[in-house]
């Protein structure tokens, strides 16, 4: 599937695209069983968050000594890497286990309107995949 991530909120677009690709818009959808498929999110740096969050929001990352936790705002986050933004709102809807690593490698997140999966001819998601 390809979804425009140009002007979304970041969290409910978060949803819609976790649930795609753990498999829940499927009958078939087992827990155990990577029953998911691929999403490209086009225009990742477009996000928006409501409220003050591009501010109050933190990202936090320690390396595993003392004194390295390292912090940046959802606006550094921008400035430096785009498309992290909705990967980790992503990764933290999921359950995390070895099945959800290999699962969330069917996300691709691209910072333009350009991608590279011409080849593989991806639809636009749903209406029924996206609830309101």
């Amino acid at each position: 599937y390809i979804v425009d991530a140009k002007d979304q909120v970041v969290g409910r677009l978060a949803t819609v695209i976790a649930r795609v690709i753990l498999g829940k818009h499927k009958p078939t959808y087992t827990r155990h069983a990577d029953a998911g498929d691929f999403v490209i999110v086009l225009n990742a740096d477009k996000v928006v968050f409501t409220r003050n969050k591009w501010n109050d929001k933190l990202y936090r990352d320690h390396s595993g000594y003392v004194g390295g936790l390292k912090t940046k705002t959802a606006l550094e986050m921008l400035e430096r890497h785009p498309e992290e933004i909705l990967r980790r709102a992503i990764w933290g809807m999921t359950n995390k286990s070895s099945l959800a690593r290999h699962q969330m490698k069917k996300l691709k997140l691209f910072t333009g309107s350009e991608h590279p999966h011409q080849a593989q001819n991806p639809q636009p998601l749903p209406a029924g995949v996206v609830r309101n």
